[in-house]
């Protein structure tokens, strides 16, 4: 796969994750569609969808209850593709969501790979591959991120960095669609700045490419560390995506109640 058919692939997942046409994201001007279920959309997408923004750039896409549409419709006439998904427009979207009982809750930027961009990163530790029977007792909090404790039948593959007999850090991959892939990494405390991040996720990529899947990142915006990673290891800004909830819901969360993976 070249860069335009891993962007493809993307833009037809986020069609299905947003009921719409992968060409509703190149459009120039907004979209407002009805959220609808889909057994092919990501599976950490929450059902029933209430309202996600998603933008690859040129506009914004949004797949909402239809109760939604005159408040999206103010909005989005309102803002450019590019500040949509920032304060202080995102304040204002809160004020007019917040009659349906609704607040922002995730917000996130998403990254695809450069097939010819991909480095291969030396950390100076050894990595192993590691399937599923091989990391079935890692389910800690040392890798929450590498692997997902509520969804572990998605956890397909993992790169693991050891220094000696210490599991230094850790990249997993989950199948969160039939052609897509998200890597996800934690490196201990000790080891970081030492580049084991990328090291493991650059390796993890070119696995799932091998594997004849596409490869993707999340970062929130302000974890720059994160963003940083995904930079060097090839990986480029795709899209950005935020999503509203029931205010109930983004209490609970905040609470410990409830988490994202």
């Amino acid at each position: 796969m070249n860069k335009a058919e891993i962007l493809k692939i993307a833009l037809a997942q986020s069609a299905i994750d947003c009921a719409c046409l992968p060409e509703d994201f190149l459009r120039g001007n907004y979209v407002i569609g009805e959220a609808a279920e889909n057994p092919s959309a990501r599976v950490y997408i929450r059902r029933p969808q209430v309202c996600d923004m998603v933008s690859y750039g040129s506009n914004v896409v949004a797949a909402a209850r239809t109760d939604l549409f005159p408040a999206l419709e103010k909005y989005l006439s309102s803002v450019d593709a590019a500040h949509a998904f920032e304060t202080p427009n995102l304040l204002a979207f809160n004020e007019l969501v917040a009659p349906f009982g609704l607040k922002v809750c995730f917000m996130a930027e998403y990254f695809l790979p450069d097939p010819d961009k991909l480095p291969a990163v030396d950390c100076g530790l050894r990595i192993r591959l590691l399937s599923p029977r091989e990391f079935a007792h890692l389910y800690l909090p040392a890798w929450q991120n590498a692997l997902c404790a509520e969804r572990k039948e998605y956890d397909v593959l993992c790169a693991a960095a050891y220094d000696g007999d210490t599991l230094a850090g850790l990249a997993g991959c989950s199948a969160d669609c039939s052609e897509m892939w998200q890597i996800g990494v934690d490196v201990l405390p000790a080891y970081r700045k030492r580049n084991v991040a990328a090291a493991l996720t650059s390796r993890l990529a070119k696995e799932i490419l091998q594997a004849g899947k596409v490869p993707f990142y999340c970062a929130a915006w302000c974890n720059l560390p994160s963003v940083k990673n995904a930079l060097k290891c090839g990986f480029y800004p795709a899209w950005t995506q935020m999503t509203a909830m029931p205010a109930e819901f983004v209490e609970n969360f905040l609470n410990g109640q409830d988490k994202q993976c």
